[in-house]
């Protein structure tokens, strides 16, 4: 039996690093994928593998990644290793790229997509918070995260959405709600 996948995406700031240590300390036994990212380390935000783009690109070439895209000047891969607990029937989730769910449908047909969002408000508070944008990418990142998935991966992909705009523990006890087995 092969356990479930999902790709939690969602704007910069919705809180997907929050929902993600919340739900993986509540569901045993779900694995929460390490990104390989190529940020400097230390460089803050999600626990991850930091690369350089020459080492990020040799394991492009190697075929270690089942998934990869840019986004914001950054390279992201989800290692092929990372998916291997799904052979066990445990759950598994990655951080994803909402930009990057039709590449993640063709490799993993079976995947849901946990798509977070906030209100905009909300959104601008934390970004602002953060203090590592200036406004006109806060206003950038706000626009973006106006836009919905793209309709045509809605008609062959389950979505689950997740409103974070209020206590993180309401949207975490609908996503660990959301990794519970499903009952035939």
């Amino acid at each position: 039996m092969s356990g479930r996948v999902f790709a939690l995406v969602g704007p910069s700031g919705v809180g997907k690093d929050s929902l993600l240590a919340e739900a993986a300390a509540r569901v045993p036994g779900l694995h929460v994928v390490q990104r390989v990212v190529t940020r400097a380390p230390g460089a803050g935000g999600e626990p991850c593998l930091a690369v350089s783009e020459e080492v990020f690109a040799e394991m492009l070439a190697e075929g270690a990644f089942a998934l990869h895209w840019r986004a914001h000047g950054l390279c992201y891969g989800i290692r092929r290793t990372e998916l291997a607990p799904r052979a066990a029937g445990r759950p598994v989730v990655f951080n994803g790229s909402r930009g990057a769910l039709e590449q993640a449908a063709q490799v993993l047909p079976d995947l849901e997509v946990l798509h977070v969002t906030a209100r905009p408000e909300v959104l601008a508070a934390r970004l602002a918070a953060r203090g590592r944008e200036s406004r006109e990418q806060i206003a950038g990142r706000l626009a973006r995260a106006a836009l919905p998935l793209p309709h045509a991966l809605k008609q062959g992909l389950t979505v689950h959405e997740i409103d974070n705009s209020g206590p993180l523990e309401i949207a975490a006890a609908r996503l660990v709600a959301l990794f519970q087995p499903v009952r035939a």
